[in-house]
C-alpha cells in the first residue's frame, strides 16, 4: 500500500493529514484519489467505514484554484452526514485558503445565508435547503467545477432524485462529476449514464458484502421480550459503544426510554427530534456521555463514530444493502466489531431473505446464558417492544424534510412464538416458512 506523501498532494493537506495521523490510504482512496487528480468522471463504490470522504475530498482540496466561488459542491443525503462532511474538509483544508459552507435544513437561513454571500469555496448541502437558497438568490451555482454526489444510494431511496436533476441543472460548467455510494442499485447506474462521461468505476468491494472483522451474532426470542434482551446483553457484554436500530421513531423512543429505565446511558437518534437534539445526541455519543443510541436507519446512514464496538438490529432490515450499512458502524477503519440480529418468529422470513442474500456462513445463532426466554410480560401487547406501524416512502423533495418512511407495513404473526433454545450454541429455532413472499415489504 502507497503513502499519501506517494500521492503528489499540496504540502498543506499532507501536513494536516499527519497531524490527524493518517499516513497510509485505505483501499478506496489509494484507488479513487489519483483519478479523481487527473479530472475524470468517477463512481466510486465501497463499504461504509471505508474512507470515502477522503477520497473525494483530498483531490478537490487539492485542486481548488483562486476564481469565482463556490468551485464544489457536495451532496448529502441526511443533515448530520453534510455536517460530518463538511468537517472533513475544514480539518484536511486547515492549511489552505479555503472556506467550507455547510447547508442543511432544520435551522434558520440566517447564518448560511451570511456564509454563502460571504463566498465559500466548497458548498456541503442537503439537497432541498440547497434548493432553497438558489431560488432565493442566496448562491449562485454556475461556477461550480466539482460536483459530488454521496451516500448517492441513500439519496435515491429518499426521493431525492427530482432535487438532484434540478441541481445538475444549476452547475453547467461542471469539469468533473463524482458518485459515491456503498451499494449499486439500477438508479444509480441511469443516473451515471445521464449526467456522466467516461466514468471509471472503482469496487472497493462487491455490493452486499459486509465488512471483515465483524462477527455476526443472532437471538432468537419472542417479540415481547426483545427489549429485556437486548438490555441484557448490553449489561453483560464486554461493550465499549453500541448503536441500536430500530425501525420506527416511536419504536426509537420507546427502546430509550426502557433502557433509561434500566439505569442505562442511553439516547436516541430520528428524524423526529430538532437539530439541536440530534447534533447533542451524537456529540454525547461520540464523546462517551451515552453508551448507547438508539437510531433509525435515516438519521444514522453515512456517519463516522468508530468508537462502536457493537451494532444491534432490534429491527431487522428491509434488504441486504441496509443490513451492510448498518453492520458498517462497527469494525470501522479494518477494525473489529459485533453485529447482532435481534429475530422474533414474526421477523423470520425477513431473516430468511437476509441470511440468502448476506450469506448463510455469515450468521451464528446464539443464546445468552441466564436470560429467561420464556418469562414473557402476561400483558405482551403493552410490553416494551417495538410495534411494526404502517409506512412508506414521504417524497416531499426537500433535503430538510424529505425522507423514509421509518416505518412498514404489519407482517401477520404465526400462532404463538416457540420458546428460543437455552443452549450457547443452539440451532435455528424457527422453522422456515413456504411462502410465495420472499420477506420483502
Amino acid at each position: 500500500m502507497s503513502k499519501f506523501d506517494d500521492m503528489a498532494l499540496k504540502p498543506e493537506i499532507l501536513k494536516a493529514l499527519n497531524e490527524s495521523g493518517y499516513e497510509r490510504p485505505m483501499m478506496i482512496q489509494e484507488r479513487a484519489i489519483p483519478i479523481a487528480m487527473e479530472g475524470k468522471d468517477l463512481i466510486g463504490c465501497a463499504q461504509t467505514g471505508t474512507g470515502k470522504t477522503a477520497a473525494f475530498a483530498l483531490p478537490i482540496l487539492h485542486r481548488i484554484s483562486e476564481g469565482r466561488r463556490p468551485q464544489a459542491l457536495i451532496l448529502a443525503p441526511t443533515r448530520e452526514l453534510a455536517i460530518q462532511i463538511g468537517d472533513s474538509f475544514e480539518k484536511y483544508g486547515k492549511y489552505l485558503s479555503i472556506r467550507t459552507a455547510t447547508i442543511y435544513g432544520g435551522v434558520p437561513y440566517d447564518r448560511q445565508i451570511r456564509a454563502l454571500r460571504r463566498g465559500s469555496d466548497v458548498i456541503v448541502a442537503t439537497p432541498g435547503r440547497l434548493i432553497d437558497h438558489v431560488k432565493r438568490g442566496n448562491v449562485s451555482l454556475k461556477p461550480v467545477r466539482y460536483l459530488v454526489l454521496d451516500e448517492a444510494d441513500r439519496m435515491l431511496d429518499m426521493g431525492f432524485l427530482p432535487d438532484i436533476s434540478q441541481i445538475i441543472q444549476y452547475v453547467p460548467a461542471r469539469e468533473q462529476t463524482m458518485l459515491f455510494s456503498a451499494t449499486m442499485p439500477p438508479e444509480i447506474r441511469r443516473l451515471a449514464n445521464r449526467y456522466m462521461k467516461d466514468e471509471v468505476r472503482i469496487d472497493a468491494a462487491p455490493p452486499s458484502t459486509v465488512a471483515k472483522g465483524i462477527t455476526h451474532r443472532v437471538y432468537a426470542v419472542p417479540r415481547s421480550l426483545k427489549s429485556r434482551l437486548v438490555g441484557k446483553l448490553i449489561e453483560d457484554e464486554p461493550i465499549q459503544s453500541v448503536l441500536v436500530f430500530t425501525r420506527t421513531r416511536k419504536g426509537a423512543d420507546r427502546l430509550a426510554g426502557y433502557l433509561t429505565r434500566k439505569n442505562l446511558s442511553v439516547t436516541s437518534l430520528h428524524s423526529d427530534r430538532t437539530q439541536g437534539q440530534r447534533q447533542a445526541a451524537l456529540k454525547g455519543f461520540r464523546d462517551g456521555k451515552f453508551k448507547i443510541l438508539v437510531a433509525t436507519d435515516i438519521a444514522a446512514r453515512g456517519l463516522d463514530i468508530p468508537t462502536v464496538s457493537h451494532v444491534f438490529n432490534f429491527d431487522l432490515p428491509e434488504n441486504a444493502d441496509d443490513y451492510v450499512h448498518r453492520a458498517g458502524r462497527t469494525a470501522r477503519a479494518d477494525a473489529t466489531g459485533f453485529s447482532f440480529c435481534i429475530v422474533a418468529p414474526e421477523d423470520i422470513d425477513l431473516f430468511n431473505t437476509l441470511e440468502q442474500q448476506v450469506g448463510k456462513e455469515t450468521f451464528t445463532w446464539s443464546s445468552h446464558p441466564g436470560f429467561d426466554y420464556l418469562d414473557e410480560p402476561k400483558d405482551s401487547h403493552r410490553a416494551d417492544h417495538d410495534r411494526r406501524g404502517r409506512g412508506g416512502v414521504n417524497r416531499t423533495g426537500r433535503g430538510g424534510r424529505a425522507a423514509v418512511a421509518e416505518s412498514r407495513s404489519p407482517r401477520k404473526s404465526p400462532a404463538g412464538p416457540p420458546a428460543a433454545p437455552k443452549s450457547s450454541t443452539p440451532k435455528k429455532p424457527f422453522g422456515r416458512k413456504k411462502s410465495k413472499s420472499s420477506g420483502r415489504r
